[in-house]
């Protein structure tokens, strides 16, 4: 087993409006080993997007901690990625450009960061574009753009919000095999939210699923299908399986 990088112990999150409170996590507990693939599946609204963004230390938690490599989480770390549901990216900057932004926040010299982005690009199959803008590129390629951009510091841990769920289903398999294999050759440890369950199972080494708000940890689901993963997969009756069993602990569709 390989050691722990990331550990949620007992995470609870609550905001608080004009009106009312709203509890969103309740009593979350897991760990991810470096170099793992976890994907968080449950239904709308069950606080999935809530318990990325505590990952990542873009929200506090109201209770509970996230420990990265074994201390407490204070805020947002160069060494943790994340990737939204839309690419984000600024209309009036090229794909280079957009990909540097990181480094020209941090003051990265020149020279690096132009070394730096020519490597993601070619990473991401973007080459022959890197002076394009946002608005002649297909949707598959912005989201492209956008994890090059958050692979920019070398992240150790990449956090990902339903990245591929604006995309037509072609695209979306093509962009999730392409992350499958930036994600073993870069050694990353990857946390993505989805809304699908084929797509869980078919890119995750384990799969969490979440119930109705206050979401919690209803099933850790070990995948153990051998790598590469293929489409083909899909149809086998382990797959099937598998995939009733999160139906089952979620408890309605997602």
């Amino acid at each position: 087993m390989k050691e722990k990088i990331l550990e949620a112990i007992h995470l609870t999150k609550e905001f608080t409006g004009a009106e009312k409170e709203l509890r969103a996590l309740g009593e979350v507990s897991f760990s991810i080993a470096r170099e793992e693939f976890v994907c968080v599946v449950g239904p709308s609204g069950c606080g999935k997007s809530t318990l990325l963004r505590l990952l990542g230390g873009l929200l506090r938690p109201t209770a509970g901690e996230v420990l990265f490599e074994g201390r407490a989480l204070a805020g947002p770390s160069p060494r943790i990625g994340f990737m939204f549901q839309l690419p984000n990216l600024m209309p009036w900057r090229s794909v280079e450009r957009n990909i540097r932004l990181p480094l020209e926040l941090d003051g990265t010299p020149e020279a690096e960061a132009r070394a730096a982005v020519k490597d993601l690009v070619k990473l991401v199959g973007l080459t022959g574009f890197e002076g394009s803008l946002p608005r002649e590129l297909s949707g598959g390629m912005a989201q492209r753009v956008a994890l090059a951009r958050a692979l920019a510091h070398d992240p150790e841990v990449l956090l990902l919000d339903e990245p591929f769920g604006a995309l037509d289903a072609m695209t979306r398999d093509r962009m999730g095999a392409e992350l499958m294999r930036i994600a073993r050759d870069r050694r990353k440890t990857v946390v993505m939210v989805t809304h699908s369950i084929p797509e869980a199972i078919l890119m995750a080494d384990r799969v969490l699923a979440l119930t109705s708000r206050p979401g919690r940890l209803r099933l850790d689901l070990a995948v153990g299908l051998p790598r590469p993963r293929r489409e083909e997969m899909t149809y086998t009756k382990k797959f099937g399986a598998m995939a009733e069993r999160i139906r089952a602990a979620i408890g309605e569709a997602v």
